[in-house]
């Protein structure tokens, strides 16, 4: 995240989480005209996020970031949920979702390389473990890590979104 972004998450989080949802992920995208903030959540009891979800999650922290304002002049506001296939932001992500394949970025090489595909084996104090298609187990520093997702696969879609625990 940016520091926009970072503000904005800092604005809108106790307001998402006295509502029963947590933040997955805020960004500003978009150039000069009108940016775009996305903010991705999703229900802390686990189940399936709705459109009515999304539509009082928009409503709220709009009321929000209208007081608060950070960030100058019109942007659009885009409240998503995280889907099956979904980003891999915080630590806990990683140890949630172990077991699972994922394609995981690194912003400098690790081993010779910057992108890893493999089944999640959960994180260390500093780092997330992964087992690569070679069958070889590596470990990625999370201050590292620039971009992580899900893999779509049959496996991640019978098991559907697991509960939290």
């Amino acid at each position: 995240m940016n520091a926009k972004a970072d503000t904005v998450a800092t604005l809108i989080e106790p307001t998402l989480q006295a509502m029963g949802y947590e933040l997955v992920r805020v960004a500003i995208v978009g150039g000069a005209g009108r940016p775009t903030l996305q903010v991705m959540a999703e229900r802390a009891d686990g189940a399936a996020m709705s459109v009515d979800d999304c539509a009082d999650i928009s409503e709220s922290i709009s009321a929000v970031l209208d007081v608060d304002d950070p960030i100058a002049g019109a942007y659009t506001l885009e409240v998503s949920s995280p889907g099956i296939d979904r980003p891999l932001v915080k630590k806990a992500d990683y140890d949630r979702f172990a077991g699972f394949e994922a394609r995981v970025e690194t912003s400098e090489p690790v081993s010779g390389r910057k992108r890893f595909r493999g089944r999640l084996l959960g994180t260390t104090e500093d780092a997330v473990r992964l087992k690569l298609d070679s069958g070889e187990d590596i470990e990625l520093p999370l201050a590292r890590i620039s971009k992580a997702k899900l893999v779509l696969t049959d496996e991640l879609i019978a098991a559907g979104s697991r509960p939290r625990t």
